[in-house]
């Protein structure tokens, strides 16, 4: 990470702490309200700021999240109504926040937040999108003026019966002028501020500049009076104490009486799973929406969470967990450290106590602007299209989660969205658990089983459908290396088919990649390199199939599993190649790689213009003669460095010494020399640049033809061997731009033919030799 944007950055934490104090304040009151069960037992309004100070101050102080906002949530409002109705008072239900944050505590220090790492990218994906939906359609009716309902209500069905779409019906009856002029100038500034390019890069928040012209215009309309005026339930609301003293009655005290009450235990349990969840869920959306992709432990959240929780319960305010709305715009806004969190937490703290009566003039309308703007930055098309372009299991539990959330509430939303995902991911683990290989291998064709990384009960039926479908006498590779866990059931399945069903039906079952605690010994029944018994059974027919086949893997990207450090240890002791390969130098023509071979399975020979000189030709000699060797391939390639400065010194009559200074290059360049046509050169300097290529790879071919011919001619023991079909002579050319080798046909017995006999010009482009040619 870079240093000078991990460094906290006071001036900018300043900034977006303002913004967030001035959002927080509207949202901790609206959920206070939110949280009324009915008139008999209710939240006080105080005790949504408090939780907003606790959140801020001392979870922002004990938390290791960098930009994640602490603080009462809509997810849990209709829980803390339930709670407070149920238990018969506010001051029970205090009782109950405090010991559900104990219960965080010790959830954090038994390290139960291992749960936040299996929530699906789909689903939180989806609570950042419904997020921002229900953002848009709940601040259009503040936008407008009709504040009937309070800011922090994110359900969909609402306290007055309403619901969200009926309230949108509901304010084209209520439209207020001077709350639409305040909340119509505050976007278009949002906006444009994030379009224009100086105005971006500004260290002043652009939600700061909109809440300033926020207070500027509201006076303007205030100035103009009637229709215009904003006052009321159009401003911000904050309980306002005459004196010290009136403020310590805004304190509230747990019912230490009810300590003996199931009931309390039972409230405390479900409120702290219930924001544990909610904390984890968007920690991590809050993680994703981080430009520098901090990551916090989520157990030092749990506690940090805890801890809140307790002071919550022991002094009068709503419980705390994580809120993705104030995190978003903390994050919007330039937060760079949780210096940020703190400061708007006690800024909350000083506005209560300090300036009630200048906070209270900040109109609703602005404040719905910035949230408006924050609900369109969540909710962009461009989520929904990678989310679609990520594909249908990826697609659908999102696109559940989003409908689910702004159609209910967001626990329950979360928890359908959480089904839906489980349940593609149920469905893809029972019918397509394993990945199927068919390799073809030196030994023959492998069917090879690769297990995922978490191989549970589920998957058995596929896996024993696999089994049952392995033909009689066939080959298989159950592949473990990419697998943390087996399940029992799995095991015991393997373990039957390796020592039952398999002997019965001549099936060779390999292990490979099983962890200790599984005692199952790994173990490779089938020839995967060359070997002694491998290359007296193959024909050199076979092993030029295993090339083509070979490359084909290349090209396609899909080369053969290999234990190359078993293969290290098999042919320690001996070696059986099944061909050797005279290529060129060049860098861009690895023979192993190019052709999939494993250890021992090839000599390769390596010579600039791949040229059979006499200690090449001693190397061929002993590959086939000695060690066994069934093809010998003389491998060239297309745009050859070495033909095409052999062609270049043809034309320029130069020698490779005089050219280069190197004294050992001219037997090579010599030797390519050989293949080129003095009839194609008349025209050479005429030659544009991919003619110069079209000569260049034609020369190259003449060369593998050339070199095929000398390789029988010059010794006696490969034509013997060529003459009694014990070896073949094939050619290949390599196109270094497309990874295809094109191979020549086998060369039979040349009969000691002279090698001018193997030349032709029938490879080179007709357009490119001379008139009447």
């Amino acid at each position: 990470m870079d240093k000078k944007h991990s460094t906290p950055n006071l001036g900018r934490d300043l900034g977006s702490a303002l913004v967030v104090f001035l959002v927080a304040i509207p949202l901790c009151l609206g959920l206070a309200i939110a949280s009324h069960p009915g008139a008999a037992s209710t939240a006080p309004l105080f005790s949504g700021l408090l939780a907003g100070v606790i959140g801020g101050v001392v979870v922002g102080a004990l938390s290791g999240s960098q930009v994640a906002v602490t603080g009462p949530a809509a997810g849990l409002t209709a829980i803390i109504a339930a709670q407070i109705s149920s238990l018969g008072s506010f001051q029970a239900f205090l009782l109950a926040v405090l010991f559900a944050g104990l219960l965080q505590v010790l959830m954090g220090l038994a390290r139960v937040g291992f749960i936040a790492a299996f929530f699906p990218t789909s689903v939180v994906k989806g609570l950042l999108a419904a997020v921002g939906i229900i953002l848009i359609l709940k601040q259009i009716p503040h936008l407008l003026g009709h504040d009937t309902d309070p800011e922090g209500e994110m359900s969909f069905q609402q306290v007055d019966a309403e619901n969200t779409i009926t309230e949108l019906g509901e304010t084209v009856y209520d439209l207020h002028s001077g709350a639409i002029l305040v909340g119509a100038a505050c976007l278009l500034l949002l906006f444009l501020w994030d379009r224009v390019r100086w105005l971006r890069k500004s260290p002043v928040p652009a939600p700061l500049v909109a809440v300033i012209v926020g207070l500027g215009l509201a006076a303007l309309a205030n100035a103009i009076g009637g229709s215009w005026t904003i006052a009321g339930n159009h401003l911000v609301q904050i309980p306002v104490a005459k004196t010290f003293a009136e403020m310590g009655r805004f304190f509230t005290s747990p019912d230490w009486s009810r300590l003996g009450d199931p009931r309390i235990y039972v409230a405390a349990f479900s409120l702290a799973m219930v924001a544990s969840l909610e904390g984890m869920l968007n920690g991590e959306a809050v993680e994703k929406l981080d430009p520098l992709r901090r990551n916090s432990r989520t157990n030092r959240e749990l506690i940090a969470m805890g801890c809140g929780n307790m002071l919550a319960g022991a002094c009068g305010a709503l419980p705390v967990t994580t809120v993705i709305v104030r995190s978003t715009v903390n994050i919007h806004a330039g937060a760079t450290s949780r210096w940020s969190t703190i400061i708007h937490g006690g800024l909350i703290a000083v506005s209560v106590t300090l300036l009630p009566q200048w906070i209270n003039r900040i109109p609703i309308a602005c404040l719905a602007a910035i949230l408006f703007y924050t609900g369109t930055k969540l909710a962009s098309p461009r989520v929904f299209r990678r989310m679609w372009e990520a594909g249908f299991s990826q697609f659908v539990p999102f696109l559940v989660t989003v409908a689910a959330i702004v159609l209910t509430d967001l626990m329950a939303g979360v928890l359908i969205g959480l089904i839906t995902s489980f349940a593609f991911i149920i469905y893809s683990s029972a019918t397509t658990p394993l990945k199927l290989v068919r390799e073809k291998h030196v030994g023959g064709e492998v069917l090879r089983i690769e297990l995922a990384n978490q191989v549970s009960f589920i998957n058995r039926a596929a896996l024993t459908h696999t089994f049952d479908r392995v033909p009689v006498g066939g080959q298989v590779l159950i592949d473990a290396r990419g697998t943390d866990y087996i399940d029992p059931d799995v095991l015991e399945l393997i373990r039957e088919f390796e020592n039952e069903a398999a002997p019965a039906r001549k099936i060779k079952v390999s292990l490979l990649g099983f962890q200790e605690r599984y005692h199952v010994r790994d173990r490779v029944a089938f020839p995967d390199h060359a070997s002694k018994d491998v290359q007296r059974s193959m024909t050199h027919d076979e092993v030029l199939q295993m090339f083509r086949d070979g490359n084909e893997r290349f090209r396609e990207g899909r080369p053969l599993k290999r234990d190359l450090s078993r293969q290290v240890g098999a042919t320690a002791d001996g070696q059986f190649p099944l061909a050797v390969v005279l290529s060129c130098i060049d860098s861009r023509t690895p023979t192993e790689l190019i052709f999939d071979l494993g250890v021992g399975d090839a000599f390769t020979i390596r010579i600039a213009g791949n040229v059979a000189q006499d200690n090449a030709l001693g190397s061929i000699e002993y590959a086939c003669a000695v060690a066994g060797a069934k093809l010998v391939l003389v491998l060239g390639h297309t745009r050859c460095g070495a033909v095409g400065a052999a062609v270049d010194l043809f034309r320029s009559g130069k020698s490779a010494m005089e050219a280069t200074n190197c004294e050992h290059l001219d037997s090579i360049v010599g030797e390519i020399q050989e293949s080129i046509h003095r009839e194609q050169l008349p025209r050479a300097e005429q030659w544009s640049k991919e003619e110069r290529e079209q000569v260049v790879d034609a020369v190259a071919r003449d060369n593998i033809r050339r070199m095929m011919t000398r390789i029988q001619t010059e010794s006696g023991i490969l034509y013997q061997l060529v003459a009694e079909n014990k070896i073949a002579i094939v050619g290949g050319i390599y196109n270094i731009q497309t990874a295809k080798v094109k191979f020549f046909e086998a060369q039979g017995p040349v009969n000691g033919a002279s090698l001018s006999t193997g030349k032709t010009m029938e490879s080179i482009p007709t357009h490119l030799l001379p008139p009447g040619r």
